[in-house]
């Protein structure tokens, strides 16, 4: 009885253990991932996403592979630039594995075949530039290298989407001297704003002064065009006001004229009205008084007519 027990267990274990290499033979790829299966050691096949079966014992996963885009940071490199200055520089190459077979057979260590290879591509291209080449021409630098990086990376089964020039740390003296230049420059740009703040400041001022000069000038011309028309304005009153006076005043002399001669009054006492309207229009500022001749004749007869009136 014993002995079958044994064997009943014996079965049970051969069993598990069948399960649990059958288990071990089912393998499933999650996304943006692939396997790389050898069998007796050499390349089987790569398995992308999915459910996969290999056979036991004779096939092995050899490597599991990210197929997403992965970024690694190289830590800073000297390089020496064509004027003969030394710096450091540290670069970030973003980079995707497009092919698992030639990731996993062409390179021994990939990491570090491209920090090697992007070491070596920056000191031929910073080589070739002068320091201020070198710290304005980052974009330059770094579409050089992805170019170079690509192409050298290629048969890896890598491909390097892109390359960014971290820091650029040049030696403690350069950046010494860069400070002193900004500085400098800054000065020179504060005292050219300044001056031409000053300069914008006095051409407003004169701008100003020659508006205000200007809208005087035109004020004062507006009040002696104002006075002139009020004197023009009062003398035409003036005269007005004194040709109604001499009307009315003739009016007046003709008016007792007429009612004289209405009333009989015969020629010697018009002609004493005539001479009287004379006397009147000189009014004692006349230096000389022009009588027509008729009258003249009549001198006499006015006198004598007068002081009887009088």
């Amino acid at each position: 009885m014993s002995s079958g027990i044994i064997g009943l267990l014996a079965v049970v274990a051969v069993v598990v253990i069948g399960l649990l290499l059958l288990i071990s033979c089912v393998k499933i790829v999650p996304q943006a991932r692939a396997m790389v299966v050898e069998r007796l050691g050499a390349y089987q096949a790569t398995w992308s996403t999915g459910l996969h079966f290999k056979v036991p014992i004779i096939d092995r996963v050899a490597r599991r592979v990210d197929l997403k885009e992965q970024v690694v940071d190289f830590a800073p490199q000297p390089v020496i630039t064509k004027d003969n200055v030394t710096m450091r520089i540290d670069t970030v190459v973003f980079y995707q594995i497009t092919d698992p077979k030639m990731f996993c057979y062409g390179v021994a260590n990939p990491i570090m075949a491209i920090e090697n290879l992007t070491a070596t591509t920056l000191r031929n291209i910073i080589g070739d530039l002068e320091l201020d080449q070198t710290l304005t021409s980052r974009e330059t630098i770094n579409t050089k290298m992805r170019a170079s990086l690509d192409v050298a990376t290629d048969p890896w089964g890598i491909k390097v989407n892109r390359v960014e020039l971290k820091n650029i740390i040049p030696p403690a003296a350069i950046q010494d001297a860069m400070e002193k230049q900004m500085k400098a420059e800054r000065e020179r740009r504060e005292a050219i704003l300044r001056a031409e703040g000053e300069k914008k400041s006095t051409i407003l001022v004169a701008e100003g002064n020659k508006e205000s000069a200007i809208l005087d000038a035109e004020a004062e011309k507006q009040a002696a065009i104002l006075r002139a028309e009020a004197q023009k304005e009062a003398k035409i009153r003036e005269a007005e006001g004194e040709a109604e006076a001499i009307l009315k005043v003739q009016q007046a002399n003709a008016d007792g004229i007429r009612f004289l001669k209405e009333a009989g009054a015969d020629e010697a006492v018009l002609t004493i009205k005539s001479l009287e309207a004379f006397e009147r229009a000189a009014d004692g500022k006349a230096t000389k008084i022009i009588i027509p001749s008729e009258i003249q004749s009549l001198a006499g007869l006015v006198k004598s007519a007068k002081e009887i009136i009088e």
